[in-house]
């Protein structure tokens, strides 16, 4: 009897097929595969070796974590490190005196400054101090002339320090700012309250105001100015000088003068730079007065 395909199997050619010698052999082919992975456990060693023998070609899992964490780490330091440098530039750059300048700027950080930039901070200065830091006549040659063509400003641990490089990359000028002059500048325009004697650097070298400015008007005029470097200072103060005292060591071609206020029963004193060798001409002639 011939069945057609579309014709439903009957009970004995299901039987028929079902146990055909392929699927018999397949059947007994699974129960024997199965039965000696159970005894003997043979799939896990070929894994186990494949594995061994490939061990060293394959990078440890906690490796490929670490590297991972690592190049995250490195992507949000690296993105730290630009905003914090974009904030330094536009502080700089925002700054309006050499005490904000230091503040903005950290050790090994550096940016360019504006001519236009550096002279308005240079001309935020007192006299006596701008020329403490930079002598203004060779100043308006540097930033009016041609000699400079940018201006680096670079932060250090003591201060900070600006160079004036010229077209061909040479640094023609270069002007350490340390902390202590930073600080002196900002304070400047503020005196501390009490007497000259009871500052020791002055120790033995005051003189009542009439005495030290009789003095002093005997200099010639351009020298009266090297003692006067800022005068400004001394006319914004209130009162009347009692005393002058003249500071007992140099720095840097400078003494500092100080210059005893009394105002409302209180007393102060103001410190202002000098030049030295006119304070050296002054005190011969103190000297002189007092023989």
């Amino acid at each position: 009897m011939i069945q057609k395909w579309y014709e439903p199997l009957s009970v004995g050619e299901w039987v028929r097929q079902t146990l055909s010698f392929l699927n018999l052999g397949l059947l007994i082919l699974t129960v024997a595969f199965g039965a000696s992975e159970f005894r003997f456990d043979w799939c896990e060693k070929l894994l186990g070796n494949y594995l061994l023998a490939t061990n060293d070609l394959r990078p440890e899992t906690g490796a490929l974590w670490e590297a991972g964490r690592q190049t995250s780490n490195a992507h949000k330091s690296l993105n730290l490190i630009i905003t914090q440098r974009e904030d330094s530039r536009r502080s700089v750059h925002g700054a309006e005196s050499f005490p904000v300048l230091l503040e903005s700027l950290g050790p090994g950080e550096w940016v360019t400054l504006e001519k236009e930039h550096f002279k308005k901070l240079y001309l935020s200065l007192s006299p006596g101090i701008g020329r403490q830091i930079i002598d203004p006549s060779y100043l308006v040659w540097l930033l009016n002339g041609n000699i400079t063509d940018r201006i680096f400003c670079e932060g250090m641990t003591e201060g900070i320090k600006i160079y004036f490089i010229d077209s061909q990359n040479r640094v023609i000028r270069q002007i350490d700012l340390k902390k202590n002059t930073i600080i002196e500048i900002e304070s400047r325009n503020e005196p501390v309250q009490g007497r000259l004697s009871e500052i020791e650097a002055f120790s033995n070298r005051i003189y009542p105001a009439a005495k030290f400015f009789d003095a002093m008007l005997k200099l010639p005029p351009e020298m009266i100015s090297e003692l006067m470097v800022d005068p400004d200072l001394l006319l914004e103060q209130e009162g009347t000088i009692q005393q002058v005292g003249i500071w007992n060591e140099a720095d840097d071609g400078y003494i500092k003068l100080g210059f005893e206020f009394e105002y409302r029963g209180e007393n102060r004193v103001l410190l202002v730079q000098a030049r030295e060798w006119a304070v050296w001409q002054l005190s011969l002639i103190l000297k002189g007065d007092d023989q």
